[in-house]
């Protein structure tokens, strides 16, 4: 076991053990559509999290239509605020399903529509088709939302991971074309540095489910470095010269994580560049501990973290807040 590990808490150490007794091969050596069929996970079977509308959708882009996930929040009535949510898994990996309880849990605890986009997954698709997606469906949700019952004019963007990655480049991206921003982003242990460098990539580097070395690869494939591919401040969102005038931001990350530091000195490069964050550490948990729902506790503490960023941005955009959610653990402690 590596040392690293010593480090996880009494209930998420037996999930660890359990990923690395499916994952015998590391996902660099098992190659994406291998890697896929073996980490490909189904929604619980009753939900975790009962909601009365879940709709399936296709969103128009200009790469075609991809399919989405609309999770009505019981919370309130319409229209309602929306967060547009980008699943993790290394720009190679990842589905609707495997976020699905995350996105009924925040639904249900927020007062906020959830929007779940597939979007098209590299190397077959490398930058920047997955954030031309997530471009293409923000637009959309702005001109087609008031017929979901979503409020257009307050709409967040999110994700985990690579999702975080790219909930962070959206940002970025509309900012630099003068183009309306979401009203906040929620970065779970997002990618945003490719130098590699920070000490937590060695410190972490055999860590549960994510190693370094499938992390650097899980980046080669979506800069296509064998394609000539570059990275700029739109694939590694800390290459920005400045992060002015981003929303406010909501930054969640894994103690054993090999991005934790990069994720921690982005947000903290944002405070410093006048943007409004709140930053938070979950010790004892490694990459991936987001969407394990039901089987480590502090997921649930960081749905509960999530929901009350949502709930706080929406007060501070609306005369009349909802507060009629009642999901959130106030025993729940964000550390």
């Amino acid at each position: 076991m590596p040392q690293c590990w010593g480090r996880l808490d009494p209930d998420v150490l037996p999930v660890a053990q359990a990923i690395a007794e499916v994952l015998t091969t590391p996902v660099r050596e098992l190659g994406a559509e291998a890697a896929r069929q073996l980490l490909a996970t189904a929604p619980s079977e009753p939900a975790l999290t009962p909601l009365d509308r879940v709709e399936e959708l296709t969103v128009p882009t200009r790469a075609g239509h991809l399919r989405a996930r609309h999770y009505h929040s019981p919370c309130a009535s319409a229209p309602r605020p929306a967060l547009l949510y980008l699943h993790g898994g290394g720009f190679v990996l990842g589905t609707l399903d495997g976020v699905d309880e995350v996105c009924r849990a925040i639904a249900a605890r927020s007062g906020w529509d959830v929007l779940s986009l597939e979007y098209r997954l590299a190397p077959e698709h490398p930058y920047p088709a997955a954030l031309h997606d997530a471009l293409d469906t923000l637009a959309w949700l702005r001109t087609s939302g008031s017929s979901l019952g979503v409020d257009p004019d307050i709409i967040s963007v999110g994700g985990d991971s690579a999702g975080g990655n790219l909930a962070a480049a959206l940002c970025l991206y509309l900012r630099d074309h003068h183009l309306p921003e979401p009203v906040s982003q929620v970065l779970v242990y997002p990618a945003v540095d490719d130098t590699f460098t920070a000490a937590s990539w060695s410190e972490f580097a055999k860590a549960p489910l994510l190693s370094a070395a499938d992390a650097r690869w899980f980046w080669e494939q979506y800069v296509a470095t064998d394609r000539d591919g570059s990275a700029d401040h739109y694939t590694a969102p800390m290459r920005a010269a400045s992060l002015r005038g981003l929303p406010p931001t909501l930054v969640l990350t894994a103690e054993v994580d090999p991005l934790r530091d990069d994720a921690e000195a982005f947000a903290e490069r944002l405070r410093r560049h006048g943007v409004s964050v709140t930053a938070i550490r979950y010790s004892g948990v490694f990459h991936g501990f987001f969407t394990e729902l039901g089987i480590i506790h502090k997921a649930e503490t960081a749905i509960d973290d999530v929901a009350r960023h949502l709930q706080d941005v929406a007060s501070r955009m609306t005369t009349t807040p909802n507060s009629s959610c009642t999901g959130i653990d106030e025993g729940h402690i964000s550390k």
